[in-house]
This record gives structure tokens, C-alpha cells and sequence, in this order.
């Protein structure tokens, strides 16, 4: 089965959080199961905030990323196409909320899960929790709105 950011064309691929292009990225993969979105990662002792414990930047980055790609595929469900059919439904992040809940721990393959709060035009509203050995750890909003065909596009 493939994620969601499989289907990025490769001029969207080089994202910090989702790009398969970023050698240097997270390379998140979010898939659904059931009406939920889940992306599953470990965090490398380099995320550490204090030891033993996660940056809560990464977890802002998990969260935006599993969203905006949770949102596009959110918009083909929505309109019943399969995710490689054009045209292509791409998102950027319009706002980005995070509650930390408790400390996230390194070592703990983490799982986000997100639900799509509202549709509305382009706009996809996704909440999501991340959770370390099942306990939620942080919380997050994200206001994704769908990116226009040439958005990312040169041209001369």
C-alpha cells in the first residue's frame, strides 16, 4: 500500500517533514485506517530536547505534515478518485496549532493520528494527537489550504 506522500509529484517531494526527495528529512508516511489518518515515527537521539526527551519542534513538524498530507487525501476521498488522479490535490499548512500535553520520550516509536475536523472549498481543518507507548503527548490543529496548480512552478 502506498502513503499518502508517495503520490507527491517530485517538484512537491523535497519537504523537510514528507519529501521523499529530502535525504536529510523525516520522510513521514501516513496512511488511513479506518476514518483516521497514522503516521508512525521514531525519533533519533539528534531530536533530543533534554535528554530522553523529544524537541517539540519535531513533534510541530510531525504534526504539519501528517495534516497537509492527510488533508489531500482527505479531498480524494471526499470526491471518491483514487490519489493518482488529476487534478492533483496538494496542501499547504495555513496555520499550525500544537498543545504539548506531556514529555514525549526518545526511543518510543511514536504514532500521530488525525481526523479530518471540516471540508470547507479548499480549505481541510485536520486534528491529531501523537501518542508515545499510548499515551498522548501532544495535540495539534492544522488549517491546511489546497495549493493552486502552479503553485511551486518556475517560470521565466
Amino acid at each position: 500500500m502506498k502513503a499518502f506522500q508517495d503520490y507527491y509529484p517530485e517538484n512537491l517531494s523535497h519537504c523537510y517533514g514528507c519529501g521523499a526527495k529530502n535525504d536529510h528529512g523525516h520522510r513521514i508516511k501516513t496512511f488511513w485506517e479506518g476514518d483516521e489518518a497514522v503516521t508512525r515515527f521514531t525519533p533519533e537521539p539528534f531530536h533530543t530536547a533534554i535528554p530522553g526527551f523529544t524537541y517539540g519542534g519535531l513533534l510541530a513538524s510531525l504534526i504539519d505534515c501528517h495534516s497537509t498530507g492527510t488533508a489531500a487525501a482527505a479531498m480524494y476521498r471526499q470526491e471518491g478518485r483514487a490519489m493518482d488522479t488529476l487534478p492533483a490535490f496538494r496542501f499547504v499548512t495555513g496555520s499550525l496549532h500544537v498543545d504539548y500535553l506531556k514529555p514525549t520520550p526518545i526511543g518510543e516509536t511514536l504514532e500521530i493520528r488525525g481526523r479530518v475536523k471540516e471540508i470547507k472549498g479548499r480549505k481541510v481543518v485536520i486534528e491529531c494527537t501523537v501518542f508515545a507507548a499510548g499515551v498522548a503527548t501532544a495535540r495539534g490543529e492544522v488549517v491546511a489550504i489546497q495549493m493552486p496548480e502552479n503553485f511551486g512552478v518556475k517560470t521565466d
